[in-house]
């Protein structure tokens, strides 16, 4: 009972100290409401649905700020968020006996722009940017297929945390 209740005083002191540091969440932008228009992003590549993954991992990131909004309508947006995706590649990297690919590097090249509607003032734009990560070529096909997609949902979720926290750096400063 004596450890318990030491833990909790622990546990509360920590709390405090948290609060009282004027501890927040970076990942929560709590400024005036905006509504952000997503555009579809053009997917130049053969990987179907790649644009869809991006666009639903896009609004999971900006869901986390209350004062940021998604809107279908352009018209009722303050900001406009388009993208491209120019290319994936999946190189070889590694190779086995019998010259047998072990491990397979994806990369995919990006290009986004995110402005303001109200000001036509461009808050962000990135005109190339490239994301890779490696995955295992397993002896089943379908092991591997899950692998590769592990892999693209992993490159999907970097660059939307990136585009989110860029917003949020950019934000404040209209």
């Amino acid at each position: 009972m004596k450890l318990i209740s030491r833990n909790l005083s622990l546990l509360a002191v920590l709390g405090f100290f948290l609060v009282s540091c004027g501890y927040h969440n970076p990942y929560v932008y709590t400024g005036p409401e905006k509504v952000i228009y997503i555009k579809d992003w053009k997917n130049r590549t053969s990987e179907l649905g790649l644009d869809s993954d991006i666009y639903h991992s896009l609004v999971k990131w900006y869901q986390k700020s209350r004062s940021i909004k998604i809107t279908k309508d352009k018209s009722s947006a303050d900001l406009i968020l388009a993208g491209e995706i120019i290319s994936i590649s999946l190189p070889s990297l590694s190779y086995g006996s019998n010259n047998t690919t072990k491990e397979v590097k994806i990369r995919l090249k990006v290009r986004y722009i995110l402005k303001d509607l109200t000001s036509d003032k461009v808050l962000f734009e990135v005109a190339k940017e490239e994301y890779t990560e490696g995955y295992v070529v397993d002896d089943t096909t379908a092991q591997t297929r899950d692998n590769q997609e592990e892999a693209i949902e992993t490159i999907v979720t970097d660059l939307s945390q990136r585009i989110y926290q860029k917003t949020l750096v950019e934000l404040p400063k209209l």
